[in-house]
């Protein structure tokens, strides 16, 4: 099952929302605000994009997070950070079941997707 990460009035989400209802590939969206977000679920995450990839460095979240805390970012300090600042990680988040993307475009999304049947 492919499970999109992100929060609903995200812009990005939305992109990436409306390009797989527009090609009918199913998925579960998952929204971080609502659903929240599990700790193994997070350091998944991590494990395999590690957290320069993942966490959005151009967000409000990240800007207003303490300067120590952002000069010493590890995926130890990311993961406590991600969970308690949901909307810190760079939006959508794609689970595929056998992959895990960070972001959205169109042509990323083309490349990914040219390997499922649709």
């Amino acid at each position: 099952m492919i499970t999109l990460y992100g929060i609903k009035n995200c812009d990005t989400v939305k992109k990436a929302r409306k390009w797989l209802d527009d090609r009918e590939i199913e998925y579960r969206f998952h929204d971080v605000r609502a659903d929240g977000l599990e700790r193994e679920t997070v350091m998944h995450w991590l494990q395999t994009l590690g957290w320069e990839i993942l966490v959005n460095k151009r967000s409000t979240t990240w800007k207003a997070l303490d300067p120590t805390a952002r000069d010493n970012m590890d995926d130890v300090t990311a993961a406590a950070a991600i969970l308690e600042h949901p909307t810190l990680f760079k939006r959508p988040v794609l689970d595929t079941g056998h992959e895990l993307h960070c972001g959205f475009s169109s042509a990323n999304y083309q490349t990914i997707f040219n390997h499922h049947t649709l």
